[in-house]
């Protein structure tokens, strides 16, 4: 009897994990999707970069202080440094910097689609436990 409690417990847990982790997946998505809606909603090329900007900057500062936790394992770690280089890239090409072409102002648009689906596809091929994740939506919540 005390077995079968155990066993329940340890499958609603990891249920609850695994649906906490799709729902942390999906706020940072959101962020970027509101991102993207932001910029399609202006017309200023110059407030489109500002918006785009911004949020890069603020999902990198949220990203650096969940790396410095000291509740996030290695693991997770490696996982947020190789999301924080695929950011950094997007921000360099937005700017034209670091070999980048810079991002002309009539595609503004489709780069902040762009922007979304790829960091869709990096929070879904890099492996974040739910605490990195919860502290990553928590601090972006908090810096904007």
């Amino acid at each position: 009897m005390f077995g079968k409690l155990i066993i329940r417990l340890a499958v609603i847990i990891f249920i609850m994990a695994f649906a906490g982790m799709a729902q942390a997946q999906d706020n940072v998505q959101n962020y970027f999707n509101d991102t993207a809606s932001k910029v399609k909603a202006t017309a200023d090329p110059l407030q489109k970069r500002a918006i785009l900007n911004e949020s890069f900057e603020g999902m990198s500062k949220a990203l650096n202080a969940v790396q410095n936790s000291p509740l996030i394992s290695k693991d997770d770690q490696a996982g947020i440094e190789n999301i924080k280089v695929t950011l950094q890239e997007k921000q360099d090409e937005l700017a034209g910097l670091n070999g980048f072409e810079r991002v002309p102002d009539a595609q503004l648009n489709g780069f902040a689609d762009y922007v979304v689906q790829d960091m869709e596809q990096a929070t879904q091929t890099v492996t974040i436990s739910l605490v990195a994740l919860l502290l990553i939506i928590i601090i972006v919540i908090l810096i904007a």
